[in-house]
């Protein structure tokens, strides 16, 4: 009949979640809320003085000037990227390895540049890599022995062009 109109009729299935489904996404809604409960603390503004940088690091304590290689060529023909290699010659034992390398450029805006972790499966604590400095400046290189000693180490890089200054 042209008037009638048919009786839509819906149906709904409810799905059973199983005990093990349930328990997994509790267990990942909980994971991403402490981490946005810890977001504020990962989004920290970053150090823009290495004064600032170093007293992070190294806190009270006094560096040895020894110890660390830092490699970075004497004069920077593009500060783009400026080619470093960091390593300090430790025989990376439980008892005595280097627990962090960090490298600061002093004069960029935001003074880290890279941390890096190791433990005593690292083999050895070495890094390259290529950094960015703004101008001529002065590059730090800290080192955190599992001792709690620290190792520091400078060197002063002077950039031809693609910096902002010179």
């Amino acid at each position: 009949m042209p008037g009638v109109r048919k009786a839509m009729t819906q149906r709904m299935e409810v799905e059973v979640v199983g005990r093990r489904t349930f328990l997994l996404g509790a267990g990942a809604s909980l994971a991403v809320a402490a981490f946005l409960a810890n977001l504020p603390a990962l989004a920290q503004e970053p150090v823009r003085s290495i004064d600032e940088a170093l007293k992070k690091v190294l806190g009270d304590a006094k560096p040895a000037e020894s110890g660390i290689t830092l490699e970075v060529p004497e004069i920077a023909e593009n500060g783009n990227t400026v080619p470093f290699t960091l390593s300090v010659d430790s025989p990376m034992t439980e008892a005595s390895h280097v627990k962090a390398l960090h490298i600061f450029a002093a004069g960029n805006p935001q003074v880290g540049v890279a941390s890096y972790i190791f433990t005593p499966a690292s083999g050895k604590a070495a890094v390259s890599s290529r950094m960015r400095l703004a101008r001529t400046q002065d590059v730090v290189a800290v080192a955190a022995l599992s001792d709690g000693k620290f190792l520091i180490g400078r060197r002063e890089v002077k950039v031809t062009i693609g910096g902002c200054g010179g």
